[in-house]
């Protein structure tokens, strides 16, 4: 149900003259944002189950855990 209404949403923006170019590429960059805050994130978290021992990639941040 919730596919169809977005597929319908996708169809109606798509086909709305004038549509700015812009519009598209801020829902792009948000979600590169989105993904590449979220692999920071996940790389820096807590290791899940199997993943312990894997070396953390160059490109990932180290973010430090505050001292208390």
């Amino acid at each position: 149900m919730t596919h169809i209404i977005i597929q319908n949403l996708l169809m109606e923006i798509s086909q709305a003259p004038g549509t700015p170019v812009y519009f598209y590429g801020v829902y792009a960059l948000g979600f590169v944002a989105a993904v590449v805050v979220g692999s920071i994130a996940w790389y820096n978290s807590k290791r899940p189950p199997g993943w312990e021992d894997k070396e953390r990639p160059d490109i990932i941040p180290e973010v430090q855990e505050p001292k208390e």
